[in-house]
C-alpha cells in the first residue's frame, strides 16, 4: 500500500460517507464517527511515534501492554454501566489475554520483542474488550427486561445468581457471535489483518495463513473466557447500575 495524499483523501471520504449516511438515516452515530475518526488519527499517530522508541525493550513493551489493559477496561466499564461497579471489566479484558501473550512469548511462538508482543496483545486485548462490553451490556438489559422472571425464581427457592444466570447467560452468550462468524468466513468472506499484514510484510501464504488461524483460535478462546466471566460477575451483582 502506497502512502501519500490520495490515502489521506481516500480516508476522510470515507468518515464523510458515513457521517452523512448516519445523519440522514437518522442513526444517531454521525457526530460519533467523526469524533470516533479524529480521535483514531491523533492516537494511531502518537502511538506509531511511541512504538518506534519501545519496541526494543520487553520491559517498555510490557508497560504499553500493561496501558492497553486499562483502556480496554476503561472503555467496556463506560459500556456496560455508568457505575463504578464497571471497573470490574478490567478481570474479564485481562484475565485471558495476559496469560495467553506471556505463554506464547514464553513457549517462543512469539519472539520477546515489543514489534511481536504488542500487536499479538492488542489483538487479544480487544477481542476481549469488545466480548466484555457485549456480554455486560446484554445481560444487565436482559437482566432488567425480565426482572419478573428472576423474582419468580427467587420466589421458588433459587439462589441470587442461578436465578439471574438463566436469565441472563444465553443472550450474553450473543457476544461470540461476531467471533464465530469471522473464524467461520475466514478465508471465503474476509482475509483479516494478521494475514494481510504477514502477506505485505513478505510472508508467504502458507505461513501468513496459519499464523491467521492461531489468531483467530486465541480470540475465539479469549472473548469465550471474557463471556462467562462478564456473565458471572452481572448475575453475581458485581457490576451493576
Amino acid at each position: 500500500m502506497v502512502l501519500g495524499p490520495v490515502l489521506g483523501v481516500a480516508a476522510a471520504a470515507a468518515v464523510l460517507v458515513g457521517a452523512v449516511i448516519a445523519f440522514w438515516a437518522r442513526l444517531g452515530t454521525a457526530r460519533a464517527t467523526v469524533l470516533a475518526a479524529g480521535r483514531a488519527v491523533l492516537q494511531l499517530g502518537a502511538v506509531s511515534a511511541l512504538l518506534g522508541a519501545i519496541v526494543g525493550s520487553v520491559g517498555a513493551s510490557a508497560g504499553f501492554v500493561a496501558l492497553m489493559v486499562g483502556v480496554a477496561a476503561f472503555t467496556s466499564a463506560r459500556r456496560i454501566t455508568r457505575h463504578r461497579s464497571g471497573w470490574w471489566a478490567a478481570l474479564p479484558v485481562a484475565l485471558a489475554p495476559l496469560p495467553v501473550t506471556a505463554g506464547l512469548v514464553a513457549s517462543g511462538v512469539v519472539p520477546a520483542n515489543g514489534v511481536a508482543i504488542i500487536p499479538m496483545a492488542g489483538i487479544l486485548i480487544g477481542g476481549a474488550m469488545t466480548a466484555t462490553s457485549l456480554a455486560g451490556r446484554r445481560a444487565l438489559d436482559e437482566l432488567t427486561a425480565r426482572r419478573g422472571e428472576v423474582e419468580a425464581a427467587l420466589s421458588l427457592g433459587f439462589l441470587d445468581r442461578d436465578a439471574a444466570i438463566e436469565i441472563a447467560r444465553p443472550t450474553a452468550a450473543q457476544a461470540m457471535v461476531p467471533a464465530l462468524d469471522q473464524t467461520r468466513t475466514v478465508g471465503l468472506v474476509t482475509l483479516p489483518g494478521a494475514f494481510v499484514g504477514m502477506l505485505l510484510g513478505g510472508a508467504t501464504p502458507i505461513q501468513a495463513g496459519a499464523v491467521q488461524l492461531l489468531v483467530l483460535v486465541l480470540l475465539l478462546a479469549v472473548e469465550t473466557v471474557a463471556v462467562a466471566v462478564t456473565v458471572e460477575l452481572v448475575c453475581r451483582g458485581v457490576i451493576h447500575r
